[in-house]
């Protein structure tokens, strides 16, 4: 099959398609991308979605219309990457949509029934695309009990195992997540959310600039800054969700504008550099903590992938933290980071297409492996 694979992460800032050729099954999937291309979110959208976010804001005919915006929105980067690869609509078989995420409430939260919500119709994408459409990935595996996410995993154990070396493949979008690969399959793959990731750096970049700048671009400002360690220390020690044990997943509700906010309120009067230095460190120490309490052991190789793989600040930080380990990018397994999550929901559409599981309940918490998502013909 040929599938398109579409991703808008938390950052809310473009839509990834990916479209790709793919053959066999698990454990033994050929792949092979076609094309990849990234459509950038205009700011007006960017800021229809942010009001989305905010329980105070994202009103019922906000929702209501967004979700439609958006449809329209996805179905442009899919035709997009159809030209891209040199194919025509009615040569590919369906598009795999993650959709926007706009709320997610994990199993156990006090803040109220399990749930999650993405944006993006299903209906408008195919009728616009001409191409059946699996959507709603992580609504089936919370249903089966589980987090719902996070998914990639599933396609990580895929793509990127090792015969010999441990791996721990880490996405850092706006929330950081890690996919543990045992070398040599000895042992059981898994993932959970590590914690923040670019979330609160892009929003604190844009709050400290005035809205000059999005993020921190090449980490410029953490480079110049100096990590406040009584701070760092602080929010790791007060943050409960760092010690919860996996399955765990985490998004905006709990890393998002709101928690941004009281760490600004609580840096107010230091250098911006030094700010954005203290947040860098935040998103690498919770990193760090993660593996070294829930990998079995630290990782040979840590592949960055994700908009975060490309702050050499992060990466240094990091790197700094995790000495032993050494600190890379999924490119150097073959799998560009850029197109990587998209690339997994082709991956996961084309399970859902052969009628075939594509959670990883040792990532998820699922009580079994199910088939996910919605088919929209």
């Amino acid at each position: 099959m040929i599938g398109i694979g579409l991703m808008s992460g938390t950052s809310a800032d473009s839509i990834d398609a990916a479209c790709v050729r793919l053959e066999g099954a698990p454990p033994r999937l050929d792949w092979e991308l076609l094309s990849f291309i990234t459509l950038p979110m205009t700011h007006e959208l960017r800021q229809d979605i942010f009001k989305a976010f905010r329980p105070e804001t994202g009103t019922v005919d906000h929702l209501c219309q967004l979700n439609f915006t958006l449809g329209e929105w996805f179905a442009k980067a899919s035709l997009e990457a159809v030209r891209a690869a040199g194919l025509t609509p009615n040569q590919v078989d369906f598009i795999g949509s993650h959709g926007q995420t706009v709320w997610h409430i994990p199993p156990n939260s006090p803040d109220g029934v399990a749930s999650t919500l993405q944006l993006g119709n299903p209906a408008v994408i195919a009728e616009r695309c001409g191409i059946p459409v699996v959507s709603d990935f992580r609504s089936r595996d919370m249903a089966a009990g589980g987090q719902g996410a996070p998914l990639v995993p599933f396609v990580d154990n895929l793509l990127l195992s090792h015969p010999t070396l441990s791996r721990a493949v880490q996405n850092i979008g706006g929330i950081g997540n890690v996919t543990w690969l045992p070398a040599g399959g000895r042992g059981e793959a898994f993932g959970f959310d590590t914690g923040p990731g670019n979330m609160l750096l892009d929003r604190a970049a844009e709050v400290l600039t005035d809205g000059r700048l999005r993020c921190d671009m090449d980490g410029k400002l953490a480079f110049a800054g100096t990590v406040r360690e009584d701070f760092l220390r602080k929010w790791m020690a007060e943050e409960a969700y760092f010690t919860r044990k996996p399955p765990k997943s985490t998004g905006r509700e709990l890393f998002g504008v709101q928690r941004c906010g009281v760490y600004l309120r609580e840096m107010e009067g230091l250098p911006r550099e030094d700010i954005l230095a203290t947040l860098t460190a935040f998103t690498a120490r919770s990193t760090a903590e993660a593996y070294r309490n829930f990998l079995p052991s630290l990782p040979d190789e840590v592949l960055l992938c994700g908009g975060g793989a490309r702050n050499p600040a992060i990466a240094a930080m990091l790197q700094k933290e995790l000495p032993q380990s050494r600190i890379g990018r999924t490119e150097d397994a073959g799998l560009p980071g850029d197109s990587k999550e998209a690339v997994a929901f082709a991956v996961l559409g084309y399970e859902t297409m052969n009628r075939r599981p594509g959670n990883l309940p040792a990532a998820t918490g699922a009580a079994r492996p199910v088939v996910l998502g919605s088919i929209t013909y």
